[in-house]
């Protein structure tokens, strides 16, 4: 049987599409390119450029792979300063666009999906570290995006018997240990390929978005997990759902959070250099502080994280930023 991952020229679906590769899965990719990069992608998989939320299109997917019977979702927007100012676009895409691809699986009978969820549907925690079973309740469109597609998936399971696990991770950061494929986003918004930049000397000096927030040193606290760790758990959730476990949600991170500051330390420890930084304002929409309670992951899906060191995560991604300065545009 094959599983479609859909994103998976993504930062997180790529790294999800070599670790199947590893252990010799079949594998068939859907992207729309809009974030994605052919180039993180092997040559030899069966790939499909496209929307899932074209329905037509993704009929074709499923007419010409039959042996599909587990869907990984990836295809979704995840930048929350972005929601704040067009959230629209965010409940077109993420919202809406679940709906469609629930639609076709149907039809097609395809009934399971592993979903790539988010802390942000927690909103302000009101204790750490944060469980499953904690209320959620999103500060952002995004977070709500995502909400509603989860209770989107509840309903598809109560009514189509399509089994889901969502997965509701954290900060991801790494890459593949050997620098062939990792995080390339225009424009970047996340801190730690930012932090590398800066080391680099692609930009003058690192933004820290706010230091009066409730935490230790007044930066942002954040759970750090890798792409591969995160990659074996969506694979762990299509081998649960395959034999035939109920839907559930799975926290994953690292169970240790790490501020802006600290992050911005362990990069200056692991690369050298000095990385120059300034405090700037707040943004919208940030929590203080996001800590994830994984044992669950751990102890229902038998998820064993690998990179549990912030520097050993912090030294991956330095290897791809370092090999590839320029993303993946010197390798197309």
């Amino acid at each position: 049987m094959s599983i479609l991952v859909l994103g998976g020229a993504g930062y997180i679906g790529s790294h999800t599409v070599d670790r199947l590769l590893a252990e010799n899965r079949d594998v068939v990719v859907v992207d729309n390119l809009v974030t994605g990069h052919r180039a993180a992608v092997n040559s030899d998989v069966k790939f499909y450029e496209g929307d899932l939320a074209d329905k037509d299109f993704m009929r074709k997917v499923f007419t010409e792979n039959p042996d599909i019977d587990a869907v990984i979702h990836f295809a979704a927007f995840s930048l929350v300063a972005e929601s704040m100012v067009d959230p629209l676009k965010y409940f077109d895409n993420n919202t809406a666009g679940m709906v469609k691809l629930l639609e076709v699986m149907n039809e097609f009978d395809v009934k399971r999906i592993v979903f790539s969820s988010t802390a942000a549907t927690y909103g302000i925690p009101e204790k750490m570290p944060i469980y499953e079973d904690d209320p959620q309740n999103p500060i952002n469109p995004y977070g709500e995006s995502k909400l509603m597609m989860e209770k989107i998936m509840r309903w598809a399971d109560d009514a189509y018997g399509i089994k889901f696990v969502a997965l509701r991770y954290f900060n991801v950061a790494g890459a593949k240990p050997d620098g062939s494929i990792g995080e390339d986003h225009g424009p970047e918004t996340h801190l730690l390929p930012i932090v590398l930049q800066v080391a680099m000397g692609k930009r003058d000096e690192l933004s820290i978005f706010g230091d009066d927030y409730n935490t230790p040193d007044g930066t942002n606290v954040r759970d750090y997990v890798h792409p591969f760790d995160l990659a074996d758990a969506h694979i762990l959730a299509v081998d649960y759902l395959r034999e035939g476990n109920d839907s559930d949600v799975f926290n994953l991170g690292s169970s240790t959070g790490f501020s802006n500051l600290e992050m911005l330390e362990a990069a200056r420890e692991v690369t050298g250099k000095e990385i120059p930084a300034k405090i700037a304002p707040r943004r919208v929409g940030d929590p203080d502080t996001l800590i994830a309670a994984s044992e669950k992951a751990r102890k229902v899906l038998g998820w064993k994280p690998q990179f549990d060191d912030v520097k050993k995560i912090i030294e991956t991604a330095w290897k791809w930023h370092t090999t590839h300065p320029n993303g993946y545009d010197d390798r197309d």
